[in-house]
């Protein structure tokens, strides 16, 4: 067996001796003109923002190129839409300007089509998957379904009622799927983002032309109808759809409403937005106790709706219809987001039809699109349908309509998507001539058609036309009523136009400007290159250091270690793995895999180091002394052990959540296992914490303060996991509220009194304890008291602060992470205190660039450890609402993505205390090192790493998503992915900023006390 290879020195273990400055100094002094003065802490700062505003402008142009707002007309359909594109009439503007009586008049006499119902009611069950109702592969749905809504059921069954697998486009959050119903457009992927602050909807829809027609609405229910569309309705009741903790009084308040409604006669439109059911699934998902007995609540409104409204005997003069929709369907977990099936699985249920539907199956083996919702509407109640619709028509809704309306509501329909089409392809043009009066039978031949695309739809749209002609002038004549060939035809003519116009449109709407995005991954790719010069160098300065210093390291040549070698290797696996889709709904393998194995890599050096050094007398262990490497080995395998249980509390990712994993187990368990062991959890992890704050025996004072304030902390934490945190409990009351708000003033007071105080207090310690000669601190969390220098002082307060940061940050992640992430908060941060155990007591075995890496990985595992994954619908947005009182867009945001980036911000925050117990003294080759070279050996390497790491996976995956702008899973893989990407480079960003202002800070308050204190010295009175 080869013997290892000789470790260095660690100034951890020995001591860096006064000789060895004293033979160092006139050469570090000689070389350090001509090397280490290449980058200074000025350089480094100045040169690394402007890497990441170069950064920063890069995302926003690629982002602003790639996710485009929708290309969308202006103004609103008119009487216009009932005429043939191929015509215009003088008096189109002075029709559109009519009072509302009299254009609704003009739609019915120039559409062709009677309105079929004079009153709507649009009930919308926030995130009702379809197959709760219509069942799933042609198959009924489950009984316990079937028996939750009984008269849905006998609806459907008696052909009383035609349901619809309405497909949803991702992002499936509420706001722009309302959009899409109403306005039949795609929406741009962004308004995920938007759904947290919705803006009024300017684009034309199918509320905006009932209020032309003069119609009365009403709304009650979620609050976006009324951010969307402010001014229409004449009655609301507005509730917010953000709390979703509360599945009670969110529904309650829509149907108190219902009696008085339905007696009276002044509305035309009334809307029932019911969040309960929504809530529900964010609480405890699709097998949630509170599900069935929410299903049947809303069977009763339906029956009540029904029987009141639509019964024949109870409107002898009205007609009405009653639309039950859901703007999105729900994952297993209870959320959505994403773009899977069960998210996309929208409803669109229509009751009061005037046609019977045969079979139980015709009546619930349907599908659509969510945009085909708009033109349906539109033409069932006799208006024009909105200008930027892509939608088609739903033919089951129309069964009422005579062959001859059926085929004008298809060329209606037709001639809205021509003039979208000619709006975006010049190409598509034709010769325009004066309309024929009141007439809608006008010419339909498109003039010229230039360009391939352009001569396709020529071809299908003018088919159609002829078709239809043919059968019209058939009119009257005999054979026309015998031979349906021609009807057929015309009709299937007219489908293969619409969908082949509707694909295309759908797709048009996400066209990418091609500069734009070559321009932001440029600039990406310059500030990648900046920071890795930057890394480079500092690297290399560091490597000089050490040459200078330290006898054992090669003073000819660098040699790579195999932990250097595979952190460049695992770099290179994770980008590989992100050209594949199926890697990147799997992407938790990946880190997991490359974390454990460079984990493995630093237990066979820790072994290695055992094996090679004499083996330790027994008293000397319980001395502390000779154990090093057992210890060393010992926090390796900790990591190692935490993250194979990590690795299996949660199956993330997409695909293989269906299979068992440790917090299935414990939900299966019950509620009462959950809790105890998230008070397990929550004990162990104060209980730690408090142990590493005792361990600093300075300023008792201070420390006793700082501990009080972070036990009561915890105390709290502990009271609301005891008392308000169960999630078969829906309302969040106002106890809940109150100890979360104090929690978070609790906690945000010991980070900021310690921060700020600490370097104050501990200056002035250490110079008594460093006079008196007494120990500070245990030697296994490797903070010495024999130097007595600046960098000394700094490392114990730098220590302290960091306890604060990830103090702090675990409790906070304890009140906010669902309860079953109890245990991987406590698996992380054992993670991480062993690590900083080992790096410590490794001295300089790994370069500092690996164990910040190294660091960075865990962080990475820890993120899809917690549970989360590539899709939208992971994230937790009933925890971003604890703790408010009212809603507030900005405040829940900042909780959703704390909560949703816990991990990486946690390890980003723990560089503070790996700045504290490693000894960078070894970085120094003189005594009279200036500020800016102490800050620069140690906030260096703990900000620029993360952020060189960080810009590789975005620049990369900036350009493997302008590669796949094309692919099939663009928008459900793809898409999502970035917004993470972009969502964790905020977060690096963000900590970095912490970690460079602790370490500015502290440094520059040792500054002015030692300038004060040689002053007096100096000047003694």
């Amino acid at each position: 067996m080869p013997s290892p290879r000789p470790t260095p020195i660690s100034p951890l273990l020995c001591p860096l001796s006064a000789s060895c400055l004293e033979a160092t100094t006139l050469v570090g002094r000689a070389a350090s003109s001509a090397s280490m003065s290449s980058l200074t802490c000025a350089k480094l700062m100045a040169w690394t923002i402007v890497a990441i505003l170069l950064q920063i402008l890069g995302i926003s142009l690629f982002v602003f190129g790639f996710f485009p707002v929708k290309p969308a007309l202006s103004g609103a359909s008119g009487p216009e839409s009932f005429r043939s594109p191929m015509c215009h009439s003088v008096e189109e503007r002075d029709e559109r300007n009519l009072p509302p009586q009299q254009l609704r008049s003009l739609y019915q006499d120039t559409s062709g089509i009677p309105p079929s119902f004079d009153q709507l009611i649009l009930m919308v069950v926030d995130g009702l998957p379809a197959e709760f109702v219509l069942g799933k592969d042609d198959q009924p749905p489950t009984k316990a379904m079937m028996e939750a809504m009984p008269y849905t059921q006998s609806l459907l069954s008696n052909g009383m009622a035609v349901g619809y697998h309405a497909k949803a486009a991702p992002p499936t959050v509420t706001m722009p799927r309302l959009k899409a119903m109403v306005s039949g457009a795609i929406g741009g992927f962004l308004d995920v983002a938007f759904n947290f602050n919705t803006q009024a909807l300017l684009d034309d829809n199918i509320l905006g032309q009932f209020y032309d027609i003069g119609w009365e609405m009403v709304m009650h229910g979620d609050e976006t109808w009324l951010k969307l569309f402010p001014g229409l309705f004449t009655r609301y009741d507005g509730v917010s759809s953000f709390y979703v903790k509360d599945t009670v009084e969110v529904d309650y308040n829509v149907s108190r409403h219902l009696e008085t409604e339905l007696n009276a006669d002044n509305w035309n439109l009334l809307i029932l937005h019911y969040l309960g059911l929504d809530h529900v699934g964010h609480i405890g998902g699709r097998s949630s106790n509170l599900m069935i007995p929410k299903l049947k609540e809303m069977d009763e409104i339906v029956k009540m709706i029904h029987m009141n409204k639509m019964l024949p005997e109870h409107n002898p003069h009205r007609q009405t219809l009653l639309v039950v929709v859901s703007d999105h369907g729900m994952t297993e977990n209870g959320n959505h987001g994403g773009s899977s099936y069960e998210e996309t699985d929208s409803l669109a249920l229509f009751i009061g039809l005037r046609s019977k539907i045969l079979t139980y199956a015709s009546a619930t083996q349907n599908a659509a699109s969510q945009v085909d919702m708009a033109s349906t509407l539109a033409l069932l109640f006799g208006v024009p349908i909105p200008k930027n619709n892509v939608g088609v028509l739903m033919p089951e809704v129309f069964g009422s309509l005579t062959d001859d309306q059926w085929l004008r509501a298809l060329e209606l329909n037709s001639w809205q998507l021509l003039r979208l089409l000619q709006a975006q392809l010049p190409g598509l043009s034709q010769q325009s001539s004066p309309c024929n009066g009141s007439s809608y039978e006008q010419s339909s031949e498109i003039s010229e058609c230039v360009g391939q695309v352009e001569q396709k739809f020529c071809h299908f749209f003018s088919k159609a036309a002829v078709l239809h002609s043919s059968w019209k002038s058939k009119k009257g004549q005999t054979v026309r009523s015998i031979n349906g060939d021609d009807f057929r035809n015309a009709v299937k003519a007219y489908d293969e136009f619409l969908r082949i116009a509707s694909e295309w449109l759908s797709r048009r709407a996400t066209d990418k400007p091609l500069n734009l995005l070559a321009s932001g991954v440029a600039t990406m790719f310059g500030s990648s290159m900046i920071l890795l010069r930057l890394l480079f160098l500092l690297c290399k300065q560091v490597y000089f250091a050490e040459k200078q210093c330290l006898p054992n390291v090669n003073k000819c040549s660098y040699k790579w270690d195999l932990d250097e070698s595979f952190v460049l290797g695992a770099i290179l696996i994770v980008v590989l793995s992100m050209g594949s889709s199926s890697m990147v709904e799997e992407e938790q393998y990946v880190w997991h895999f490359v974390t454990s194995t460079l984990y493995l890599i630093f237990l066979r050096k820790a072994i290695q180091s055992v094996l090679a050094g004499p083996a330790p007398f027994l008293l000397n262990v319980f001395n502390g002394q000779n154990c090093s490497n057992y210890s060393r080995a010992s926090s390796v395998i900790l990591v190692l052990i935490c993250g194979r249980i990590l690795r299996g509390w949660h199956q993330g990712g997409v695909n293989w959540t269906h299979l068992p994993d440790i917090s299935k187990w414990l939900e299966q368990a019950g509620s009462h296992s959950i809790k105890f062991v998230q008070i397990a959890s929550a004990l162990a992890i104060i209980s730690l914490w408090s142990f590493l704050l005792y361990s600093l025996r300075l300023k008792r004072g201070f420390i006793l303060v700082v501990q009080t304030m972070f036990l009561i902390s915890g105390l709290l934490v502990m009271l609301h996991i005891m008392q308000c945190q169960d999630h078969m409990f829906a309302i969040s009351g106002y106890n809940a509220t109150s100890i979360a708000q104090i929690v978070y003033a609790s906690l945000g007071a010991t980070v900021i009194i310690t921060a700020v105080a600490s370097p104050w207090v501990m200056y002035d310690s250490m110079s008594k304890t460093q006079s008196s000669g007494k120990p500070c601190l245990v030697t296994y969390l490797s903070i010495d008291n024999q130097i007595g220098s600046t960098l000394f002082e700094l490392r114990y307060s730098s220590y302290l602060i960091g306890w604060a940061y990830t103090a702090s940050w675990c409790l906070l992640q304890l009140l906010l992470q669902q309860p079953i992430n109890a245990v991987p908060i406590l698996l992380i941060f054992v993670q991480i205190l062993s690590s900083l155990v080992y790096f410590s007591a490794a001295g300089i075995q790994h370069k500092l660039w690996v164990e910040v890496a190294a660091l960075y990985f865990l962080g990475m595992a820890g993120h899809f450890g917690l549970g989360n994954s590539n899709t939208l619908a992971t994230i937790d947005v009933a925890a971003a609402f604890i703790g408010l009182s009212s809603h507030s867009t900005l405040f829940a945001g900042i909780l959703m993505f704390l909560i949703t980036l816990a991990s990486p911000l946690l390890l980003l925050l723990s560089m503070v205390m790996y700045i504290s117990m490693k000894d960078l003294k070894y970085l120094f080759v003189s005594q009279d090192e200036d500020m800016g070279r102490l800050l620069l050996s140690t906030i260096a390497f703990p900000s620029l790493v993360p952020l060189s790491l960080n810009s590789i996976m975005l620049t990369t995956f900036t350009v493997i998503l302008l590669l796949m702008r094309n692919h099939l899973f663009v928008w459900s893989v793809f898409s999502p992915k970035y917004l993470y990407v972009c969502a964790i480079t905020a977060s690096v960003y963000a900590g970095v900023i912490v970690v460079a202002a602790t370490g500015i800070y502290v440094c520059l308050i040792f500054a002015f006390l030692k300038r004060n204190s040689n002053a007096s010295i100096r000047n003694p009175r």
